[in-house]
């Protein structure tokens, strides 16, 4: 519906009172007054009902996508579902709310009656904006405050999502629309070149000394031309000495400028060598603070990008063009000083192409900023098909997509050429057009010194030794105004770098670290609260974990159990509440520190390229071969580790090809082993093997855990079958903890999840064609899915 139809739409509806809130509204809920249901809905309100919020619902109830609206009026709650045009309704009863929940990028709101739910709606995050202004309407009007008098966040316009207070700018918005790259951040880059200012003065000086020799030439070239040339064709004698004396000076000053910037091009190379040594080095340091959730927002190639090639090209920048431009602007305004001292109208009338030039770089440079900006992330897309392809090779061949992959290749490559061609357009036209101006600035120069020529007002040594100039200051005026392209990649460059180096860590270090010379491994949740963006994940949860206890979590997936030991490494910060270690704040201990004492084993180990000991021993690099092999053997890792060809000092590929997951799991192990920490979190480490594998991992987890805090995440009950404690999650909370038997009994939660898996086996056991007793799966601790 137009805009204008749909707002006439509104007129009918709403009182004038609330034309303030309806311009709000109109964009998110125009549509909603449409076709059979807006028909429907404009025969249900009264006349004196008033809407308030509107959310669109795109989810149905078992998660499939459809269409439909929930509607929020001063009298009650109107609801469309499934595109039908028929509207239910529920009246704003005393005692009734709006539960807002979000589980696995899937929001849930709920409608609760004071005995129990009465309906609830379904849909996807991008709907949240809405959710969020709809309850924050409902529990208004349940308060008995009128929607129009109470104060509230406005909504940014393009995410709808509520505004911080006192802020007219939405933080996601502002992140994903950065802002224009300027030329000005290239001087950011002084940081780096500090340390070598002292060369880099001496660059400048021999710079300068360089420009100033190869000034020398064309002023000699006056006395040669009016003093010997034109006499002798006046049939006056050439004098050898002078001519000596001038040519010698002509040599010398030709070989001293040489010497020169031979000089000042070694020493500012060196320099700029370092200063992207430096850069690379700090960006990629930083880079490592920086918390998990800065990774999860960013491709592998485009990093690799920022610091490979756009730290190249800012090196570049420094080393070749930022010298030619320095050069260039000491030779202009040498050679304009030279020239007004021999001549100052002449001079003056070189400098009439001066203004069109400037004109037209001002004109050029913001597109190609803005286009080098796009080349760059355009690239990132090549990369990024390549930084996914290379690592992934084994699936891409497995499940035959490599014409696949070959095409997706080929498409960034087009658009990465396509964008290119498109700003090649305007450096194309922008060149040749500095070079005529100059050239006819050229021209200019000529007429105007043949007509002073004529008037006897110079000779023709001067009009030489001018045009000798005026080739130089145009030359370098071109030589600049191609620099303009090379400066805007470079600034595109650094942008892309301090965009990294300017971005701080959710998990700081703190100013006043509280020393943790040894961990006892007692651990407190208190009331922790945590949220992925807009979507709340854990919401006050409270457990004790005592020192040398096992913990098991168990859950169902998006439960919060990957989340919550995230947090307990602080991989993330929470949002709410505290996480206490031996009832100090984790957050007051030093980051590095403090995960020095606690081990991790993952569902999917990654191993790096290298040896086997390397890899053991990453936790702690200066482990003896002693250490080592001890830790793997304590890992049941020893045996398999003699089989291969080099033993210890095999190679693993990248990611640990050429190993089996067991023995990559194992691996793991013994690197945390290794380290002997007094935290242990093990993520599924079993999950992806087989049963046989099975148990020898589990024989080496049994060597792992003693004596340590320890929290398992399993799916399989085997692997949890020691666990002190089970702690049962749902949606982010803690719903049950206790032994086995004792949530068993209490026939909650744990034993649903229980229950289920133990018809999953017996599925599974039917489908392979074996009979196995009930009773033997009830007793047993199963290995099928929690």
């Amino acid at each position: 519906m137009a805009a204008s139809a749909g707002w006439s739409v509104w007129r009918e509806i709403i009182p004038a009172t609330l034309d303030s809130l309806l311009i709000t509204l109109l964009v998110d809920t125009s549509d909603v007054f449409s076709g059979a249901a807006g028909a429907a809905l404009r025969a249900e309100l009264a006349s004196d009902e008033n809407v308030l919020a509107v959310l669109q619902v795109d989810l149905s109830a078992d998660l499939r996508f459809t269409e439909g609206w929930l509607v929020l009026t001063n009298r009650r709650l109107l609801d469309c579902s499934g595109g039908a045009a028929a509207w239910r309704s529920w009246p704003l009863t005393p005692g009734w709310s709006l539960r807002l929940f979000d589980h696995a990028g899937v929001g849930t709101l709920e409608l609760h009656s004071a005995q129990a739910r009465v309906a609830l709606w379904r849909f996807t995050q991008s709907r949240h904006g809405q959710a969020l202004r709809l309850l924050q309407r409902f529990e208004q009007q349940m308060a008995g405050g009128a929607a129009h008098e109470v104060s509230e966040a406005p909504l940014c316009p393009v995410c709808h999502t509520p505004l911080p207070p006192d802020s007219d700018e939405c933080p996601a918005c502002a992140r994903a629309q950065p802002p224009q790259t300027s030329t000005w951040v290239l001087l950011r880059l002084w940081r780096f070149a500090r340390p070598y200012q002292g060369k880099l003065i001496a660059g400048f000086l021999l710079t300068l000394a360089s420009t100033a020799a190869t000034l020398v030439p064309p002023y000699l070239t006056i006395p040669l031309m009016d003093d010997i040339l034109i006499p002798f064709q006046n049939g006056q004698a050439i004098d050898p000495a002078l001519v000596t004396l001038y040519l010698g000076g002509l040599l010398l000053s030709a070989v001293f400028a040489w010497g020169l910037s031979w000089a000042r091009t070694y020493i500012l190379a060196l320099v700029s060598e370092r200063i992207g040594a430096d850069l690379r080095t700090t960006t990629y340091e930083h880079l490592l603070r920086l918390s998990l959730d800065y990774f999860g927002g960013k491709r592998t190639g485009d990093l690799m990008a920022r610091i490979g090639s756009e730290t190249d090209r800012i090196n570049v920048f420094l080393s070749l063009h930022a010298l030619d431009f320095i050069t260039d602007v000491l030779m202009i305004l040498m050679t304009a000083v030279i020239l007004f001292s021999i001549n100052p109208w002449l001079a003056l009338v070189t400098l009439v192409p001066l203004p069109f030039i400037g004109w037209l770089i001002h004109t050029v440079r913001d597109r190609l900023r803005t286009g080098f900006e796009k080349i760059d992330r355009v690239w990132s897309e090549v990369t990024n098909v390549l930084a996914d392809t290379i690592p992934g090779i084994r699936v891409v061949k497995a499940f035959a997509q490599e014409q696949r992959e070959a095409q997706r290749f080929r498409e960034a490559n087009q658009h990465n050429l396509e964008v290119n061609d498109k700003l090649n357009k305007t450096w194309a036209l922008f060149s040749p057009t500095v070079s005529l101006l100059t050239e006819i600035g050229l021209l200019v120069v000529w007429a105007f010194g043949i007509w002073l020529v004529a008037r006897h007002q110079i000779t023709v040594g001067v009009l030489t030794a001018f045009i000798a100039y005026i080739g130089r200051f145009y030359g370098r005026l071109d030589s600049m105004s191609r620099i303009v392209s090379v400066t805007q990649k470079a600034a595109a460059g650094a942008k892309r770098i301090f965009d990294i180096l300017d971005h701080v860590s959710n998990v700081p270090d703190p100013a006043h670290p509280v020393p943790l010379p040894q961990v006892r491994g007692a651990i407190s949740l208190r009331n922790v609260g945590f949220r992925y963006g807009s979507r709340t994940v854990i919401r006050g949860l409270n457990l004790d974990i005592h020192p040398g206890e096992m913990i098991g979590l168990v859950g169902h997936s998006g439960s919060g159990k990957s989340t919550l030991v995230n947090l307990i490494c602080r991989f993330y910060d929470v949002s709410e509440g505290a996480i206490l270690v031996d009832d100090v704040d984790i957050r007051r201990f030093a980051v590095s520190e403090y995960r020095r004492h606690i081990g991790l084993v993952l569902q999917e180990p990654f191993l790096f390229f290298g040896t086997i000991a390397e890899n053991i021993a990453y936790g702690k690099p200066d482990a003896s071969r002693e250490e080592i092999v001890a830790a793997a053997r304590a890992a049941h890792a020893h045996e398999f580790i003699l089989r291969l060809p080099h033993g210890y000092d095999s190679l693993v590929g990248e990611r640990g090809q050429g190993l089996s997951g067991g023995e990559r799991q194992r691996i793991s192990i013994a690197r945390a082993l290794l380290i002997d920490p007094r935290i242990l979190i093990l993520d599924e480490a079993t999950s992806a093997v087989d049963t046989e594998t099975e148990k020898e991992i589990q024989k080496a987890l049994d060597n792992l855990v003693q004596g340590r805090t320890t929290i398992a995440i399993a799916h399989r009950l085997s692997t949890l079958r020691k666990a002190d404690r089970l702690v049962v999650m749902d949606r982010g909370e803690v719903v049950e903890v206790g032994p086995h038997d004792a949530l068993m009994a209490r026939q909650g939660a744990y034993w649903r999840l229980y229950q289920a898996q133990v018809r999953r086996a017996e599925e599974d056991a039917e489908a392979a064609g074996v009979v196995i007793e009930s009773s033997l799966l009830h007793s047993a601790h199963p290995a099928g899915d929690v």
